[in-house]
């Protein structure tokens, strides 16, 4: 048999196991109380048979009849889907990268790596595409949803039309989970009125434990078990969410084993590492930094994961190391403290793989442990986009500098030596590191037009039917890719209808057709796709690859106003299959091939709702969306209050505003926060002061938090028992983005503090914390001066708070 003959034989194979398993499948007695049956899944839910049994007048005469319960086919399996974050190609050991990844190596070692495997170059839109089985711009994510803007490819909405994997396996007998990130649920909707439809537990996943939002602290996450916001790091020093998540899916395996050992699950496994901020235990500090993995600074290391994956048959050997950008400094021309810094960076990151993988690991082998490894298909993929440069080229010890446009001067930084990665820090290191981590590629996280942005290291392994353990495979594929390999492999169709609203067709291929050995070479049946984000753009099609150069540079917040998104962008040209690293451009010697690609793109564009194109990236952090307080000026609160995410809180960032406390004090004093928005990594607060040994208790204080670089404070008297009203009014100096002005403390009718804020804070406060009334949650905005340990509830009485808004200053950048 040819090998052609063979890998035909394998897709009727495939075909035939799917139209068997689609037949209806009843095991036990029609009727009787343990009867099951699969569905033919063509509409979710499968509508109630009707009743099978007899009704008469006296229950004597009459004969029962139950519903079968909806069960998979036979032999369908357990499904866990993992994906780490912000993870480059080559920094897994899987892959040739420094960083040890032994639970990945296992997946690889039992089944295949994918070394041809794609993302779309950003975190909210690849996992859009991975539950969906559709283009990110599909399904509402052409960009992170903090950026959402209201065109269907951009609104951060999963349409109805195209039901996630989580609805279709829980609605044909799956139990479904979700673990870690979600990136997924609009921020507008993610408070406690909802709605919750755009949550796991309303996309088809019937557990949900994990945070909200891009990132979130690993030692004082944004938690939720469900939608219940949940905080068992107060009071458990060294708690981490990494050791946490897996304690809690181990726990939800077992349980589901124990009580139906049949029934088969969905566990959608995705930690928070490696995005920023990089929160390993000492221990793995530790472990990792003996190791000197980094000593040699990112040229060397990028070099050697190059060697490591020409050595592994990770790359062929025609494969080409692609050049060092102009734009990042090389290693040796670096002083001693930014190379003592940067190492401390990478040694914290490299750690935070490890101690990551380390978890996943547990995870397995609970699975082993519990005897269903050899029933369970498991995915494994490194990152949801290439390594992040969000650090900018220095890193950061607190990431929302970034987003906020604040390098922060490597002497600074170096105050933050020994803390790095602890929860002093929200660090991030530099994009040196990015760049090498994403050995062999050019470029890093959000570009979507070369792979160091979308090439995802990826395993693969279902014990007897993945038959080439350790294999290698080079196909093209995307995450668009898995839902219709993990439905091949259930033997479950893509429904035609869930909850009456007709489905729009799954937009990947499976990947099924790679198990077998002699398809090692097979064909990929992933003919087309394309790539845009932020503006910038690709497409592939038959192994090669047209590509716009990038504009802007991802380790810089620019204010400046991008090229024309049309005309202003050159576009290279590359043979793929022949040049995997897109070392060679094409673009001047093969014009026409060039143009029939870009023409295939606006093709493609047009069909997936990828226009209107925009280049536009801090502008759209400002744009209006839908939410809770659209158009509200005036907010008012009382008693205690928690949890509320920016979108539905009072917006005090680049305007004037007042701040009303109507407080009850008790006999004795009180103390507590009144109101804060933010935690350490910036954020204000208006309390009254906790005080040291009973001293300087009670004192009212609102303090400004600029990203945990400079606080401003204003101070007044401590409070008598008694009612008392506290004022703080802040003039803005109306300077656009991040104005600074005058706020005045004033305490029943007379001022107590003036000071002036140089700066505030531009664009956004820490996505992890929130809104708080009473108390504050997660991290205080003090750090010496009048620090408290949360949750600092208010001792007093709150009568009224409230909050009046005056229009936004000039924040056009």
């Amino acid at each position: 048999m040819t090998v052609g003959q063979s890998m035909l034989a394998g897709a009727a194979f495939l075909a035939i196991g799917l139209t068997s398993a689609l037949a209806q499948q009843v095991t036990g007695t029609p009727g009787a109380p343990g009867a099951t049956t699969t569905i033919t899944g063509k509409q979710l839910p499968s509508p109630d048979p009707p009743f099978g049994g007899v009704i008469k007048e006296k229950a004597s005469e009459s004969k029962p009849w139950w519903a079968p319960r909806v069960v998979p086919p036979t032999g369908a399996p357990n499904v866990l889907l993992i994906m780490t974050d912000d993870q480059g190609f080559g920094a897994p050991s899987t892959f040739g990268g420094v960083i040890p990844t032994p639970a990945m190596d296992r997946i690889a070692k039992e089944g295949l790596r994918f070394t041809n495997f794609h993302s779309t170059s950003l975190c909210s839109p690849s996992r859009a595409a991975l539950i969906t089985g559709r283009n990110h711009h599909s399904v509402g994510y052409g960009v992170v949803g903090e950026i959402a803007t209201g065109y269907p490819g951009y609104n951060s909405i999963i349409p109805i039309e195209k039901g996630t994997i989580g609805t279709i396996l829980k609605e044909n007998g799956y139990a479904t989970s979700w673990f870690g990130k979600n990136h997924n649920t609009p921020s507008y909707q993610s408070s406690q009125a909802g709605p919750f439809n755009q949550w796991p537990t309303g996309m088809g996943f019937d557990y949900f434990y994990g945070f909200v939002g891009g990132d979130a602290s690993q030692w004082q996450p944004n938690l939720f078990r469900n939608t219940t916001a949940i905080y068992p790091f107060e009071g458990n020093p060294g708690w981490n969410l990494e050791t946490a998540m897996a304690d809690e899916a181990i726990g939800y395996i077992k349980q589901l084993k124990e009580i139906a050992p049949d029934k088969p699950w969905l566990v959608y496994y995705v930690p928070g590492a490696t995005h920023a901020p990089h929160h390993p235990t000492p221990e793995w500090i530790k472990k990792v930094s003996d190791m000197h993995l980094f000593d040699e600074g990112w040229n060397k290391v990028r070099e050697k994961i190059f060697e490591n994956q020409k050595r592994l048959g990770i790359m062929p050997q025609n494969a080409k190391l692609t050049p060092w950008p102009d734009e990042l400094p090389q290693w040796d021309s670096l002083s001693l403290e930014e190379k003592k810094l940067f190492i401390r960076q990478a040694d914290i990151y490299g750690a935070y793989l490890a101690y990551a993988d380390n978890e996943i690991g547990r995870v397995i082998q609970a699975v082993e442990d519990l005897g269903e490894l050899d029933n369970t298909l498991i995915i494994y993929i490194g990152g949801d986009n290439g390594a992040s440069a969000e650090g900018m080229l220095d890193g950061t010890p607190n990431e929302f500098t970034t987003f906020n446009g604040v390098p922060v001067p490597v002497n600074d930084q170096l105050l933050w030596y020994p803390f790095w990665g602890s929860e002093r820090t929200f660090p991030h290191y530099a994009a040196g590191w990015a760049w090498a981590m994403d050995a062999p590629f050019k470029w890093v996280k959000q570009v979507p037009s070369h792979f160091g942005g979308t090439a995802q290291g990826m395993v693969m392994s279902w014990p007897g039917h993945i038959d080439d353990e350790g294999g290698i495979r080079r196909q093209f594929h995307h995450f668009i890719d898995i839902v219709p390999t993990i439905l091949e492999a259930a033997g479950i169709p893509q429904p035609e209808m869930i909850n009456g609203i007709k489905q729009e067709p799954i937009e990947g291929v499976s990947m099924a057709y790679t198990w077998n050995k002699a398809s090692a070479a097979a064909p990929t049946s992933h003919k087309t796709q394309y790539f845009e984000m932020l503006g910038n753009r690709a497409i592939y099609h038959d192994g090669w690859v047209a590509a716009t150069t990038p504009a802007t540079l991802p380790w810089e917040l620019s204010t400046k106003t991008p090229p024309d998104v049309i005309t202003g962008y050159n576009w290279e040209l590359y043979n793929v299959d022949e040049d995997p690293t897109q070392f060679d451009d094409l673009a001047a010697k093969m014009p026409d091939k060039l143009k029939a690609m870009q023409d295939l793109f606006y093709a493609e564009a047009k069909k997936y709702n990828v226009l209107p194109l925009d280049n536009s990236t801090l502008a759209r952090w400002n744009t209006p969306r839908p939410s809770l307080t659209a158009g509200r000026t005036e907010f008012a609160y009382s008693g205690e209050l928690s949890g509320i995410p920016a979108s539905a809180a009072p917006s005090t960032l680049n305007r004037s505003y007042t701040i009303t406390a109507e407080v009850q004090i008790p006999e004795g004093g009180a103390e507590g926060m009144i109101v804060t928005h933010g935690g350490r990594f910036g954020g204000y607060g208006l309390f009254l002061s906790k005080g040291d040994f009973g001293v300087g208790r009670g004192k009212v204080v609102f303090l400004y938090n600029f990203l945990d670089l400079k606080r401003t404070m204003w101070e007044g008297q401590e409070l008598e028992p008694g009612k008392h009203t506290i004022v703080f009014d802040f003039k803005s100096d109306g300077k656009g983005l991040g104005s600074g002005g005058t706020g005045v403390l004033s305490v029943d009718g007379k001022e107590v503090a003036r000071n002036t804020l140089e700066h505030g804070i531009p664009v956004t406060f820490p996505e992890d914390e929130t809104f708080d009334v009473g108390l504050d949650t997660r991290t205080g905005v003090a750090l010496l001066e009048y620090r408290y340990d949360a949750p600092f509830r208010f001792t007093g009485q709150i009568d009224e708070l409230r909050f009046d808004l005056r229009p936004e200053t000039n924040t056009t950048p």
